[in-house]
């Protein structure tokens, strides 16, 4: 991505209000760390900014930041009233990448932060998974890998990070499709503290244990041909009825088998087959 800067006479670095500065809606960070801010503001307090802010311009008396929203907050903290900043000239696009690209470059940002701001960037700019890779310098496979994160829920994408769980964890988890099953083993790794092998191993387990849709599907089919079976047995009893034939039939049916039991009284038996001789 190429981002390109104003005029030579706007290159420096310029001192601009706070309250000119607004946040980037494209800002993947969601979670700042309240004791680094802290001493992010102290630090800033006495050396002042060291490291300036990136803005853009969008309006005459406006600027957009795109990268340093913690400095600038921390700037807050601080009670200063102007930051340093440099200004860039970029569209709307360029400034959802680059905001992002700064915090990806940040080895704190949460891994459910980074997919989610990617998830944002696809669906805002209509960018294919292949595209969106390119922007960002990393492999389609990296991205497909982070989106899959957001198929956990809300309330256990809140349980994996306040746990600190790792991104192993995540998807491991994500092998386990029922939601149900899987917050049950979410549950068991936090209370008994898993590590990624261990969890691995009980999703195995819980995988192993539970009854495959595939073999359910398989048996929806046996009782489908077994109400054939039933039913040719119906039709034979009914066929020696039309015959003459007095059969009578009791079916019982238990947790184990079906017992299905054909009586044919003998007398009416062999007065059909002496008609029959006749």
């Amino acid at each position: 991505m190429r981002l390109n800067f104003l005029l030579k006479s706007e290159r420096a670095i310029t001192d601009i209000p706070i309250v000119k500065i607004r946040p980037n809606k494209n800002q993947p960070r969601r979670q700042f760390s309240e004791d680094e801010l802290n001493s992010l503001s102290r630090s800033i307090a006495e050396n002042g900014v060291l490291q300036p802010v990136t803005v853009r311009r969008i309006s005459s008396a406006e600027y957009e930041l795109i990268a340093g929203e913690r400095r600038l907050r921390a700037s807050v903290l601080a009670g200063l009233r102007t930051v340093p900043c440099i200004i860039i000239k970029c569209s709307d696009k360029e400034s959802a990448v680059y905001a992002l690209l700064e915090n990806l470059q940040r080895a704190d940002l949460g891994m459910f932060e980074e997919a989610r701001g990617i998830s944002r960037l696809i669906r805002r700019f209509g960018l294919t998974q292949e595209q969106a890779a390119e922007r960002l310098g990393k492999t389609q496979s990296t991205i497909a890998n982070k989106l899959r994160l957001l198929r956990l829920s809300a309330e256990e994408q809140e349980w994996i990070e306040n746990a600190g769980l790792s991104e192993r964890h995540a998807r491991a988890l994500l092998r386990l499709e029922d939601e149900s099953v899987r917050r049950c083993a979410l549950s068991r790794i936090l209370s008994e503290g898993l590590n990624v092998a261990q969890s691995e191993a009980l999703i195995t387990s819980l995988l192993n244990s539970t009854p495959d849709k595939s073999k359910r599907g398989n048996s929806k089919a046996v009782i489908k041909d077994f109400r054939i079976f039933l039913n040719t047995i119906n039709k034979a009893v009914s066929t020696m009825r039309l015959a003459g034939i007095c059969a009578d039939t009791i079916k019982t049916d238990n947790d184990n088998f079906i017992e299905y039991t054909i009586r044919i009284p003998k007398d009416k038996l062999g007065r059909t087959e002496e008609n029959k001789s006749a």
